[in-house]
């Protein structure tokens, strides 16, 4: 098993507000090197913490990036795909360019970050890949159909990046939080969320430390035999 040092670098995309930045704060004070993104400026410091403007659809600006973390540090450790755009909109009032665009992001977006990612993992043979899918896909919530598909091809692209490349050492899971007040779903009228809420197991809106306890179990060293697998909260399989 490689030695973990005690200063990892973490990626997280998404960081500026939510869960994202959340995890990015967690994980700062605990010492490691956080660097996140968002396509705006953070808009909040911290110390261990490293902000920059990327759109993560961008090819080009995900390999910059990246590179320049790597410059930074020689490495990266964690990767935390958590940046996603959503909207809540019947199929048939569906714009195809909503569409393409959520497509972009969600699914494009993880890709590009996980594969230069990957790329820098594989010098020391070591890595860790946290992709966020969501649990409004295994439910099939109606309005979320291209939200959904999106976060189900995340599931899948997950699933074989592990076998890809779990040879370097480099495992992949996923995991779907159960619904938590962030901005993403403000706009989801309360009837939905407490209809999703009871269909849960656990019948309690999520919390961004259900978010780190899962964030950090797939992360823990001991858990370098876990890959390929989608982690659904609240009960939901």
């Amino acid at each position: 098993m490689v030695e973990v040092a005690d200063k990892q670098v973490v990626l997280i995309t998404g960081s500026r507000k939510g869960i994202g930045r959340h995890l990015a704060e967690t994980y700062a004070k605990r010492g490691m090197l956080v660097e996140g993104c968002s396509r705006g400026d953070a808009g909040w410091e911290a110390a261990n913490y490293t902000h920059a403007n990327v759109d993560v659809a961008d090819e080009k600006a995900v390999k910059h990036w990246i590179s320049g973390v790597a410059k930074r540090h020689g490495r990266i450790d964690v990767v935390i795909n958590n940046a996603a755009i959503a909207t809540m909109n019947h199929v048939l009032l569906t714009p195809a360019s909503t569409a393409n665009r959520m497509l972009e992001v969600n699914v494009t977006g993880t890709m590009l970050v996980c594969r230069d990612a990957a790329k820098v993992m594989m010098r020391r043979k070591y890595g860790r890949i946290i992709n966020f899918t969501t649990i409004v896909a295994p439910i099939a919530l109606a309005g979320e159909a291209i939200y959904a598909a999106s976060k189900s091809a995340v599931v899948t692209l997950t699933r074989i990046l592990a076998y890809e490349l779990g040879q370097w050492g480099i495992t992949c899971n996923s995991f779907g939080a159960t619904p938590i007040m962030t901005d993403m779903i403000k706009g989801v009228p309360q009837d939905k969320i407490d209809a999703v809420v009871q269909g849960l197991a656990i019948k309690r809106l999520g919390t961004y430390e259900d978010c780190t306890n899962v964030c950090d179990f797939f992360m823990a060293p001991g858990s370098d035999n876990i890959t390929g697998q989608v982690l659904y909260l609240g009960g939901i399989t």
